[in-house]
C-alpha cells in the first residue's frame, strides 16, 4: 500500500467518525450561540497556527474538527448577517461523494458523468428562473460568474482578446455588488468605466436616467458596452426594472447582465417580480444562497454559447477536443475562464433530485414570509423604524433614541446584540444612515426564530441605555 493511502477498514473508521461528527453537529446546531463565545484571536492561533508537520499524526488528525466547529460562526437558525445559504446536509454529502470521484469537469472526454450532470443541472437552474434555453456553467460564487458576464459584454461590444483593452462604459446602480466594479477593474477597463446610475424610493436603478446617461457618454465619444442589473441587491433586496433596462440595452445595442446573485432563485417562488429575467444576455445566480447549498457553488447563465466561446475559448494542442459529436465533443473550458474544474453540479443535482422543485419553492416562500413578519414587527414598536421596503428578504431598520446619535447608538446595539449570541445581524447603509440588517436565506428559520430578532435588538437596547446612564 503506499504510503499515502489508507486501508479500507481505517477509511471506514475514518468516514464514520466524520460522519458522527457531522450528525452531532446538526443535531446541536438549533442550540448554538449565533457567534462563537469567548472565543479570541489569540485562541485560534494556537489552536491552528502550527508549525508544517514533517511527520503525520494519522488519525489524530482529525481530532481537531470539534475545536473547528466550536470555533466556527455556525450556520444556526438565528443567522441573519449575510446573504448566505444555510448549507443542506444533503448537499454535503454531494460534496463528499463528488471529492472521492474526485473528476475534472473540464469536458466530456475527462468526466462524461460529471459533465453531463453539470450541464443538466444548469438547464434545469435556466428553466426554474424563467430563462429556458440558456446555457452555461457552475462557478465558485457570484463574483466569478459577474466577473465572466462581464467579460463576454466586453469581447462582444469593445473586444479586447487579440489586440487589449480598447476601454468600454459599464452601468449599474449604486446598489450593485462590489463584485461588479471589481470586475471592470480585473479587465482592464478602470474604475472610471464604471458609471453609476442613481436609485429610486425603492432602490431600483431609475431608467430615465440611464437613458440620459448613456446619450450623454455617446454624445462625449464613450463607448457603452453593459448594463448591470441588480435582481436583489446585498443591502435591500431591491430588483432593477429588468424589463425596461433590457429595452434600453436593445436599442443602444449593449450587453444586459442580470446580477442575480441573491434574489434570482426566488423567482421560483415569486416569478412575477422578475419579469424580463429572460431578456438578459447574462444571469448570475448562487445555489449557494437561496438553493441552501455548501458554499461555492455558483452559476452563470448566457443566451449565446458563441459569445462565451469567443470571449473564453483558447486552446493548445495537448487539451483540444479532437470530437465533432455534440456531445462528446463539448469542453468546459472552451466556454468559461477554468480549466480544471470540480464536480460543483453533484451536490445540486442530488438536492434536487432527493427533495424536488416544489420543496425548496416552499422553503423561497417561506423565507419571504418571515422577511415581512419581521418587518411588520418592527413597525409595531415605537423604538424601531423600518428603512427600507422589503423586497425579498433583507429587512434593514434601526433603534431610535432621541438622546443620542443614531449611528452611534446602533453601532452599539449591533455590538451587544452580537455578543449576547442569541441571533445575528449585520449593519448596512441606506441612504448615509448606519442600519441594522437581517437577511432570511435559511431553511432551518422559525417563526420564533425570526420574533427573537426584534427581542434581542430592543434587549440589547436597553443594555446600552443602562450602560450610558451607569457612565454618568
Amino acid at each position: 500500500m503506499h504510503r499515502l493511502d489508507v486501508s479500507d477498514e481505517e477509511f471506514r473508521a475514518l468516514s464514520n467518525q466524520v460522519s458522527e461528527f457531522a450528525a452531532r453537529y446538526l443535531q446541536q446546531l438549533p442550540s448554538m450561540q449565533t457567534f462563537p463565545a469567548e472565543v479570541s484571536g489569540g485562541e485560534v492561533e494556537r489552536l491552528f497556527d502550527a508549525e508544517l508537520p514533517v511527520e503525520g499524526i494519522g488519525g489524530k488528525a482529525f481530532q481537531s474538527l470539534n475545536d473547528i466547529a466550536r470555533t466556527s460562526r455556525p450556520n444556526s437558525p438565528r443567522f441573519y448577517g449575510y446573504v448566505f445559504g444555510s448549507g443542506l446536509p444533503i448537499g454535503a454529502l454531494g460534496d463528499f461523494a463528488a471529492s472521492i470521484v474526485n473528476p475534472n469537469v473540464t469536458a466530456w472526454r475527462s468526466s462524461p458523468s460529471a459533465v453531463t450532470i453539470e450541464r443538466t443541472v444548469v438547464r434545469w437552474l435556466a428553466e426554474a428562473v424563467g430563462c429556458r434555453g440558456f446555457s452555461g456553467s457552475l462557478t465558485g460564487g457570484g463574483s466569478s460568474a459577474n466577473l465572466m458576464a462581464l467579460c463576454m459584454a466586453r469581447e462582444e461590444k469593445s473586444p479586447a482578446n487579440e489586440l487589449g483593452s480598447q476601454g468600454g462604459i459599464v452601468y449599474c446602480s449604486p446598489e450593485a455588488h462590489m463584485s461588479i466594479a471589481k470586475a471592470v477593474r480585473l479587465l482592464g477597463l478602470g474604475q472610471v468605466a464604471v458609471h453609476t446610475i442613481p436609485t429610486d424610493a425603492r432602490f431600483r436603478m431609475r431608467t430615465d436616467l440611464l437613458r440620459q446617461t448613456i446619450l450623454k457618454d455617446l454624445r462625449e465619444g464613450h463607448k457603452p458596452i453593459a448594463v448591470v442589473a441588480t435582481a436583489g441587491t446585498v443591502a435591500t433586496g431591491s430588483i432593477d426594472p429588468i424589463q425596461e433596462i433590457a429595452s434600453i440595452c436593445r436599442q443602444h445595442s449593449l450587453w444586459l447582465h442580470v446580477d442575480g446573485a441573491y434574489g434570482a432563485l426566488a423567482a421560483i417562488a415569486i416569478p412575477q417580480k422578475f419579469t424580463g429575467l429572460e431578456l438578459a444576455d447574462s444571469v448570475s445566480l448562487d445555489p449557494h444562497k437561496w438553493l441552501y447549498q455548501p458554499a461555492g457553488c455558483g452559476c452563470m447563465l448566457y443566451r449565446d454559447p458563441a459569445a462565451a466561446q469567443r470571449a473564453f475559448a483558447y486552446s493548445e494542442d495537448y487539451v483540444r477536443t479532437l470530437s465533432t459529436d455534440p456531445i462528446e465533443g463539448f469542453a468546459f473550458f472552451e466556454e468559461s475562464i477554468e480549466l480544471s474544474r470540480p464536480f460543483r453540479a453533484l451536490k445540486v443535482w442530488l438536492s434536487l433530485r432527493y427533495f424536488g422543485l416544489r420543496a425548496f419553492r416552499e422553503s423561497i416562500a417561506e423565507d419571504l414570509r418571515l422577511a415581512q413578519l419581521l418587518a411588520a414587527e418592527i413597525e409595531s414598536q415605537a423604538e424601531l423604524e423600518l428603512l427600507a421596503p422589503v423586497e425579498l428578504s433583507a429587512v434593514c431598520f434601526r433603534c431610535n433614541d432621541e438622546g443620542r446619535d443614531a449611528d452611534e447608538l446602533n453601532r452599539a446595539v449591533l455590538k451587544r446584540v452580537i455578543q449576547r449570541g442569541k441571533v445575528y445581524i449585520s449593519n448596512a447603509t441606506i441612504r448615509g444612515v448606519f442600519a441594522l440588517r437581517a437577511c432570511l436565506v435559511n431553511h432551518r428559520s422559525t417563526e420564533q426564530d425570526v420574533r427573537a430578532i426584534t427581542s434581542e435588538v430592543l434587549e440589547a437596547l436597553r443594555d446600552v441605555r443602562r450602560d450610558d446612564a451607569a457612565s454618568k
